[in-house]
């Protein structure tokens, strides 16, 4: 999946800076345009997790279109998951990035890890304790 989307930057009267699609008409002409790469995962793949988890873990954003049918299928499912986001928890963020993933989203269970997500992809991980 492709995402695109234009981000500028300006600052205001005040010298305030400000972030966002869409600057306001006075700030129009001193916006400039930034290049923003998006950091998720368009393909399904598995690695070992480092360590062992009994928990549905998910490291998220929340821009993230993938993130969110995750999100989805887990409540639709009424599978217990915790989820870090990235952006907002520095933590979580450094775990992320200690562990080497470079997109969003991580998903882990047990000695299993899943970057990106697909319902089919998950089920191949998620063994129920039923």
């Amino acid at each position: 999946m492709l995402t695109s989307a234009e981000i500028y930057k300006w600052v205001d009267e005040n010298g305030r800076v400000h972030f966002g699609d869409n600057p306001s008409k006075s700030a129009k002409r001193s916006a400039a345009k930034l290049n923003m790469k998006v950091n998720t995962y368009s393909n399904v793949s598995y690695e070992r997790a480092q360590s062992k988890t009994e928990n549905v873990i998910m490291y998220s954003a929340s821009w993230c279109a993938y993130c969110k049918k995750a999100r989805k299928y887990f409540k639709k499912n009424n599978i217990a998951f915790i989820e870090y986001d990235i952006e907002t928890d520095k933590s979580a963020n450094r775990r992320h990035k200690a562990m080497g993933a470079r997109g969003v989203p991580v998903i882990l269970f047990k000695d299993k890890r899943m970057n990106g997500f697909s319902e089919s992809g998950f089920r191949r991980i998620y063994e129920p304790d039923s």
